[in-house]
């Protein structure tokens, strides 16, 4: 895994600065921390920071082909490299090492920017064309790679794996985004392909962008998406049989390394199947590492205990407490964005101790999005059925009168909780799904603005983004179209950017057997009822996984990795919230409503409403302006 930067001029020869290219290099050296590499001529700079994990003295960067006219950077892996260097070798190029990076400059060169369909894998990258002075850059199917760019006023093209390289130019405008702002305070991340300045754009999932000197500004370029119509005529024993052969598969290509190798295990179905995949290709224990918490309510490192102690992994488990608080700032710093998914923590933590074994690990990140997994799809599911039995004109009044009288009750059991269901019964279903994936609703949000921000805004409103992906899926029921939004914005946003930005801290490279495109695809065209059947999301992974995993792994309720942020913010970190919501840098935006934040905490504290969520995000976006944005420590 590896880091890359670059700048390009897109409208004339200048010289590069190479002091300025280095910078930005060395911003990314956590990525790469065994090498780097250079590559300048008129116009165009190229940099690169290497963790060697495959042919680990033949595969510095930048890479050429074999006249040098052809030069790439590189983040990934491409799984299929060694049947593409064959095909490649026939069709008369030479290759000069054994590594999957100098595949992407001869397939550029055979199959022009259809190279990019040819790739199986993760990887961003970044290709230079001398002789057609062509820059050409291109993300993976689902973004589990990054890559960022901005075209300076003056014609100069920055690009690279994180947002901090591109902060290194003097030049780089810091205008923050009041859209980015109003989709971080609904979703919790900045959705593709915006980022939190206004000027500069993540390259979308499954895109490519092809910049030529002297030419217009080009638009990316869809090369691949993926239909939710169902494939007819699959049996259930049939589909567990293309399950486990295509996810042990899968796995199987993703155990390809030059360094020690292990995997996530949370004890949940997706890594426990990962791990029982793994402990059937390779000869030696697997070796296994799981992070739990000290609250025994959000706890599942057991299951972890019991899966490893299953296939006799070699395991490796650490528990965190309210003291991991003080990772906010350098969580600020690593993923120079705002971003409120808490689960970071752990995940970083998780990072870090399995980055003391190994080098590479697999991890079961994707199956929710592409299974059905979460339990807002089984919600969406019953809200459907609902809002097909009873008209809109009849369902709105009648639910949203509902919704609006009865009490809001955090502190009662879950089956009390009843307002924000009926709320979402008198939306409609993109309304309704929106409500579900948003963690400050729609009216703390409007509270939450200063009358400027709400200017600003112009109207605009976080649910535009949901609806345009809900509107585009190529799906034939409401669950595939609320999977491929999540596909679409809360995997890239959220999950991938969340794995990637924390392992890359610790020089760890995760590789998503679930995100493999062949598993995806044909997940995809499942007939729903073998994705949610019942009350049971992921039904044909947990059907074919019966026995190789224990029952009460496969089937107990789902817990995810979530943190206590709702006890930890009224107890240890009491003070710390408040003295950073009230006394940060919250105010000096002008974005919002000092009054009502105040009022809000006070509430949370108090332990009248849970506001957990909320104040996370805003804990995270007053560290960002402090950190990133302000730039000071």
């Amino acid at each position: 895994m590896c880091g890359f930067v670059g700048i390009f001029e897109t409208r004339d020869r200048r010289k590069i600065d190479a002091a300025l290219l280095a910078r930005m290099n060395d911003a990314l050296t956590h990525r790469g921390p065994d090498d780097c590499g250079y590559h300048t001529a008129p116009g165009i700079g190229l940099g690169h920071r290497r963790l060697s994990i495959i042919d680990l003295s033949g595969g510095r960067q930048p890479m050429f082909n074999e006249d040098g006219s052809v030069a790439v950077v590189y983040n990934g892996e491409i799984y299929n490299f060694q049947e593409l260097t064959k095909e490649l070798r026939a069709a008369g190029h030479r290759f000069k090492t054994l590594c999957d990076t100098e595949v992407i400059v001869h397939a550029w060169e055979e199959w022009g920017t259809n190279c990019v369909k040819r790739f199986r894998g993760m990887f961003a990258f970044a290709l230079w064309d001398e002789n057609q002075e062509t820059l050409f850059l291109a993300r993976d199917r689902l973004g589990i790679k990054p890559l960022y760019y901005s075209v300076l006023p003056s014609g100069a093209l920055l690009f690279g794996s994180e947002l901090k390289a591109l902060l290194c130019h003097p030049d780089l405008p810091r205008k923050i985004d009041p859209c980015a702002v109003e989709d971080y305070l609904a979703y919790g991340y900045i959705p593709d392909p915006k980022t939190i300045y206004s000027n500069v754009v993540k390259l979308a999932p499954a895109h490519f962008v092809a910049f030529k000197r002297n030419a217009s500004l080009p638009s990316p370029r869809a090369y691949w998406d993926l239909s939710f119509e169902a494939r007819n005529g699959l049996t259930e024993s049939q589909a567990c049989e293309e399950l486990i052969a295509l996810l042990s598969e899968a796995v199987q290509i993703r155990m390809i390394a030059d360094v020690p190798l292990g995997a996530f295990l949370s004890g949940g179905v997706d890594s426990s199947s990962v791990v029982a995949m793994m402990a059937g290709h390779s000869a030696s224990p697997v070796n296994s590492f799981s992070i739990g918490f000290e609250q025994a309510d959000h706890d599942e490192s057991d299951y972890a205990t019991e899966v490893a102690r299953t296939y006799r992994t070699r395991h490796y488990s650490h528990k965190v407490n309210a003291d991991s608080f003080d990772l906010v700032d350098g969580l600020a710093k690593i993923f120079d964005e705002p971003f409120a998914d808490s689960s970071a923590i752990p995940t970083y933590r998780l990072s870090a101790m399995t980055r003391e074994q190994v080098t590479v690990a697999l991890s079961g990140d994707g199956g929710d999005e592409v299974l059905a997994g979460y339990r807002r799809h089984l919600w969406h599911h019953k809200e459907e059925q609902v809002r097909a039995r009873i008209p809109a004109r009849f369902r709105r009044p009648i639910f949203g009168l509902l919704g609006s009288i009865y009490p809001k009750m955090d502190w009662a059991p879950q089956p009390l909780r009843a307002k924000s269901t009926l709320q979402a019964l008198a939306r409609d279903s993109i309304g309704g799904y929106f409500d579900s994936v948003s963690i400050v609703a729609d009216d703390l949000r409007r509270n939450l603005y200063s009358e400027t921000m709400r200017r600003d805004l112009q109207g605009y409103h976080a649910r535009e983004v949901l609806a345009g992906h809900m509107g585009d899926a190529p799906a034939d029921d409401h669950l595939g179209r609320v999977q491929y939004a999540d596909i679409k914005t809360y995997l890239p946003g959220d999950i991938l950017t969340k794995v990637d930005r924390v392992s890359m801290a610790n020089s760890l490279e995760v590789r998503v057997p679930f995100l493999d495109h062949h598993f995806v695809e044909w997940a995809a065209r499942l007939p729903a009822e073998l994705r949610l059947k019942g009350r049971e999301g992921k039904y044909i992974l947990k059907k074919a996984m019966e026995d190789r995993l224990p029952h009460d792994v496969l089937y107990r309720r789902k817990m995810g990795f979530a943190v206590p942020l709702r006890s930890w913010f009224r107890g240890p970190l009491r003070d710390r919230v408040r003295a950073s919501l009230t006394c940060g840098k919250l105010s000096e935006t002008g974005y919002f409503d000092m009054d009502f934040i105040a009022k809000q905490v006070d509430q949370h504290q108090a332990g009248t409403r849970d506001h957990s969520a909320m104040i996370w995000a805003l804990v995270m976006f007053e560290s960002f302006l402090r950190q990133v944005h302000l730039g000071n420590p």
